[in-house]
C-alpha cells in the first residue's frame, strides 16, 4: 500500500473523531429540548385555555367600536325622520287652511257677484217701470223685454 493513501485515511479518520459529539453534550442537548418542549406544551395548553376567551372580547370590543358610530348615525337618521314629519304635517296643516281660506274667498266673491247683478236688475226694473208709466219722466216709451221678443 501507498504510505499517501493510509496518510489520507488516518487523516480522515482523525477529522471524523474531532467532529464526534461527547455522548454527554448529547445528553445536555436532549434534556434542554426536552424542557423547552415541556414549556411549549404548557404554553400551548395556556394558550388553549385562555385565547378562545381573548379572541371572544377582542372580537366583542371590535363589533361594539363598530357598531357604535352606526347606532349614533341611525339615531340621527331617526331624528331627522321624525323632523321631517313634523315639517310634512305642519305644511300639510298650513295647505288645508290655505284651501279653506280661498273657498271662503269665493264664496265671498261670488256673493258680492251675485249681490251686484240683484242690484243691476233692481235698477233696470225701476228704469223699465218708470219707461212704461204714460206721463212719466220716460214720455210713455215702449219697452220691449228680451224674454217676451218673439225672434222669428
Amino acid at each position: 500500500m501507498d504510505e499517501s493513501a493510509i496518510g489520507r485515511a488516518r487523516q480522515r479518520l482523525e477529522q471524523a473523531t474531532q467532529g464526534r459529539v461527547e455522548p454527554s453534550n448529547v445528553d445536555a442537548a436532549l434534556e434542554r429540548a426536552r424542557t423547552q418542549i415541556e414549556a411549549l406544551a404548557e404554553l400551548a395548553a395556556n394558550l388553549e385555555t385562555t385565547l378562545p376567551g381573548r379572541v371572544e372580547d377582542a372580537v366583542r370590543e371590535g363589533v361594539r367600536a363598530e357598531t357604535h358610530p352606526v347606532a349614533r348615525h341611525l339615531a340621527e337618521v331617526r331624528g331627522l325622520a321624525g323632523q321631517t314629519i313634523r315639517r310634512l304635517e305642519h305644511l300639510e296643516g298650513d295647505l288645508l287652511a290655505e284651501r279653506h281660506s280661498r273657498v271662503d274667498d269665493l264664496a265671498l266673491l261670488v256673493d258680492l257677484i251675485t249681490s251686484g247683478w240683484k242690484g243691476v236688475d233692481q235698477r233696470l226694473a225701476r228704469l223699465e217701470r218708470k219707461l212704461e208709466q204714460p206721463g212719466g219722466d220716460g214720455g210713455g216709451a215702449v219697452v220691449y223685454r228680451m224674454e217676451e221678443r218673439n225672434l222669428s
